[in-house]
C-alpha cells in the first residue's frame, strides 16, 4: 500500500510540472506570435484573418481573444496531462503485475494478483490465474501419482511378503531336514506350492492391472456373441456354484447380441465379477447376469442377493488394493485388483461400470458399446 501511494504522490507531482511546462511553453509561443506579428505587420495586413488579429493587438483589444485561446490552451494541457497520467498508470499496473508474478514464482501459488483491471490487461490477468490453478492441479495430480505408486510398493510388498515368508520358512525346515515323516514332508512342501502360487496370482493380476491402465495398450478386437459368451463363462462356474449350494443363471432379452471387442479380455471382467460374487455373497443362494440392449450398448448386470456391500465400501470397490473389510480379505485371500483390472478393461473398451445394493442384492451395472474404435500400434483395424 505504502508503495501505491507513493506512487500515486509521483504521478500528482508529475502531472502539476507537466502542466506547468505547457503552460509556459504555449505562454512563450503567445508571446513570440504577438512579437512577430507586431514587427511584420505589414506583411500580415494583406492576409484578412491575420490583418484583423493584427488590429486587435495594435489597438490592445486582446481581451476579446483571450478566452478563446484560453480555452484552447486549457483543452490541450487537460489533455496532454491525461495521456501522460493513463500511460504512467499503465505503466504502474504492468510494474505491478510483474512483481505479483515474481511473488507467485516464489512458491506462493495461492496468491493472486490483487488490484482492478480492464481491457486487456484484466485478460491478462485472468489468464495469469487461470495458469496459476492448472499448474496447481497439475502439480497435485503429480502428488497423487506419487502418493499411489507409493502405496503400490507399500501393498505390493506387503502382499508378497506373506506368502514368501511361509516358503521360505516351510523350505527351511524340508533343508534342514527337520520333518519327522515322509506325510511331515509332502505337507510341508504342498504348503509352500500353494503359497508360491498364490505368489503367482498377486504377480500376475499386478502386472494384468499396469498393463490395462495403460489407454495404449492395444485391444484384440473382434465380432462374437455377448449372450453365448456369458452362458459358456457361467457353465464353467456351475461346479463352484453346486459347492456353495447357489444358482447361476443368464437371462439375455434378445437371445443373441453380436458385438465387437476383446473377448479375452471381457471374459476376465465377468470371471472377476462372478468369483467375487461366490465369495463375497455366500450368505445368498442366487447369482444373476442380465444381458440386454441400450440403444448401441450392451447392458449387463451381475447381482448377488448375499450380504449387501457396505455404502461407505461401494465408493472403493474399484480402487485397487481395495478389499473392504479386513476380515473378508483374510478370509478370501484376494489380491484386491480384480475390480481394479475390471474398470480398467471396460474403460479401454469404452465403457462403464458401477457397483450398488438395492433390495437386499448387490449389482454391478455394465455399459459397453456394441462397436468400438480401436487403434493399434500398426494400423487402426476399423475405419
Amino acid at each position: 500500500m505504502d508503495l501505491k501511494r507513493r506512487e500515486k504522490i509521483r504521478l500528482m507531482m508529475e502531472a502539476v510540472i507537466t502542466t506547468g511546462i505547457i503552460i509556459l511553453v504555449y505562454f512563450a509561443v503567445f508571446v513570440i506570435l504577438r512579437w512577430v506579428l507586431q514587427t511584420f505587420s505589414g506583411y500580415f495586413e494583406s492576409i484578412w484573418f491575420f490583418g484583423d488579429f493584427l488590429e486587435r493587438l495594435q489597438t490592445e483589444q486582446l481581451m476579446t481573444i483571450a478566452p478563446f485561446l484560453l480555452v484552447i490552451l486549457i483543452t490541450m494541457v487537460v489533455a496532454v496531462v491525461y495521456w501522460r497520467l493513463k500511460r504512467r498508470h499503465r505503466q504502474y499496473e504492468l510494474q505491478h503485475i510483474i512483481d505479483e508474478l515474481h511473488y507467485i514464482a516464489q512458491g506462493n501459488y495461492t496468491h493472486r494478483i490483487r488490484g482492478q483491471y480492464r481491457g486487456d490487461l484484466k485478460k491478462v490477468v485472468d489468464s495469469i490465474h487461470m495458469l496459476v490453478d492448472s499448474t496447481l492441479e497439475a502439480m497435485e495430480e503429480e502428488r497423487r501419482i506419487e502418493q499411489s505408486k507409493d502405496e503400490l510398493i507399500t501393498n505390493v510388498s506387503h502382499d508378497i511378503r506373506t506368502p514368501l515368508t511361509s516358503i521360505i520358512g516351510y523350505l527351511s525346515l524340508v533343508e534342514e531336514g527337520r520333518y519327522q515323516s515322509v506325510e511331515e514332508l509332502t505337507t510341508y512342501t504342498h504348503t509352500a506350492y500353494e503359497k508360491a502360487k498364490q505368489m503367482k496370482v498377486m504377480v500376475d493380476d499386478l502386472f494384468e492391472y499396469t498393463k490395462v491402465r495403460q489407454t495404449t495398450t492395444p485391444l484384440n478386437i473382434t465380432d462374437f456373441d455377448i449372450v453365448q459368451l456369458l452362458e459358456q463363462l457361467a457353465a464353467d462356474f456351475e461346479l463352484e456354484a453346486s459347492e456353495k449350494g447357489m444358482e447361476l443363471s443368464v437371462h439375455a432379452s434378445p437371445e443373441r447380441l453380436m458385438m465387437r471387442g476383446d473377448p479375452e479380455k471381457l471374459v476376465r471382467v465377468f470371471n472377476n465379477l462372478l468369483t467375487n460374487a461366490f465369495k463375497y455373497g455366500k450368505d445368498g443362494d442366487k447369482v444373476l447376469v442380465d444381458v440386454g440392449q441400450e440403444g448401441p450398448q450392451a447392458k449387463i448386470t451381475v447381482s448377488n442377493n448375499g450380504q449387501p456391500i457396505p455404502e461407505k465400501s461401494l465408493r472403493h470397490l474399484f480402487e485397487r488394493f481395495y478389499r473392504g473389510e479386513e476380515s473378508r480379505s483374510q478370509e478370501t485371500s484376494g489380491t484386491g485388483l480384480g475390480l481394479a483390472i475390471a474398470k480398467s478393461i471396460v474403460e479401454l473398451h469404452g465403457g462403464t461400470i458401477q457397483a450398488k445394493t438395492e433390495n437386499g442384492w448387490t449389482q454391478f451395472h455394465l455399459l459397453l458399446p456394441l462397436y468400438i474404435r480401436q487403434k493399434t500400434y500398426e494400423s487402426e483395424l476399423f475405419d
